[in-house]
């Protein structure tokens, strides 16, 4: 049985609508009257012979089926779009847009796109940052930098570095009246920890053959790296970081490693990933490329001589 698409303005009122949950704004956005996007809406569900909107008291939620339907809408739209950003302008000059959380991006990947945009004006990159996966269809994301093992369905995955974890902390703390020569001298000072690594400490601890209670003592907890790393460079206490998030603070001086043991973190690496069916497309190709060639060998840190 053929089935007959509904019209375009159609489709495109419902999906403004449900995705603001109000008519009047899809309207403003649309820049279409309020009952033009009514009627619309209307006509929609006499073609489709289903409801998509329960009206009620000046509120609008959508249906169940219209729950199902939206994303299959949004991500048709969101195909359009980008089919008709590669046939009118140049693949060399698209917008490529990068997924990846906010303290690598501003501690290691940001500080490295002026190289790229030096040696590729063409195109133009833009960072979105999240904690979470994303869904690279509906979101119109080109590349992302994901932590993990590698296994991503649907995705390739290109493993791009893994993590070394230290100490570090400002070289103003190793100038204080409290020595930080082995590590059993942490006890006498703040140790800041991450939410989301709090292991990290007491494996460290462990591997340098200190008390593990050092790591019970309170101390400074931050949701993200990039604080904790800001905290400590403020002369706050000793982070425990990765090479990536700190290796620029390091070589500027503002962040030094009173150790030189290093904790391989073994769970997982740094992966570009990519969908699958557009892996290959030229922009997305040279990113993947210059990424992978821009990290050199690892710096490991060197006992900070005071």
């Amino acid at each position: 049985m053929t089935v007959h698409l509904p019209s375009l303005n159609g489709l495109r009122a419902f999906e403004a609508s449900a995705r603001l949950l109000s008519f009047t704004l899809a309207a403003a956005e649309l820049n279409v009257t309020q009952a033009a996007i009514s009627h619309q809406i209307k006509r929609l569900e006499e073609q489709l012979n289903v409801p998509l909107f329960v009206r009620q008291n000046r509120t609008l939620t959508l249906t169940r089926a219209a729950q199902d339907y939206l994303p299959a809408v949004r991500a048709a739209f969101e195909d359009l779009r980008r089919a008709t950003e590669r046939l009118v302008r140049p693949e060399r000059q698209r917008v490529l847009t990068i997924s990846t959380i906010s303290s690598l991006a501003a501690k290691w990947l940001v500080p490295r796109l002026i190289h790229f945009h030096e040696a590729h004006p063409d195109i133009e990159v833009r960072i979105s940052t999240t904690m979470r996966s994303v869904d690279f269809r509906a979101e119109g994301i080109d590349l992302g930098i994901r932590y993990g093992q590698g296994h991503w369905p649907g995705l390739r995955a290109d493993r791009l570095m893994q993590e070394d974890w230290y100490p570090v902390c400002s070289p103003a703390l190793l100038k204080g009246n409290r020595p930080l020569r082995e590590p059993k001298d942490l006890a006498q000072h703040t140790l800041i920890h991450v939410e989301h690594y709090r292991e990290a400490w007491p494996l460290w601890l462990a591997a340098a053959g200190a008390p593990a209670e050092i790591a019970e003592r309170r101390g400074l907890t931050f949701d993200l790296i990039m604080v904790a790393l800001q905290a400590a460079i403020d002369g706050s206490g000793v982070v425990l970081a990765g090479t990536s998030f700190v290796e620029i603070d390091l070589a500027a001086g503002r962040l030094v490693a009173p150790f030189d043991l290093t904790l391989p973190h073994k769970e997982g690496s740094f992966y570009i990933v990519t969908p699958l069916e557009t892996a290959e497309q030229p922009a997305i190709a040279i990113f993947r490329d210059w990424l992978l060639a821009s990290v050199g060998p690892r710096p490991l840190p060197h006992r900070a001589v005071v």
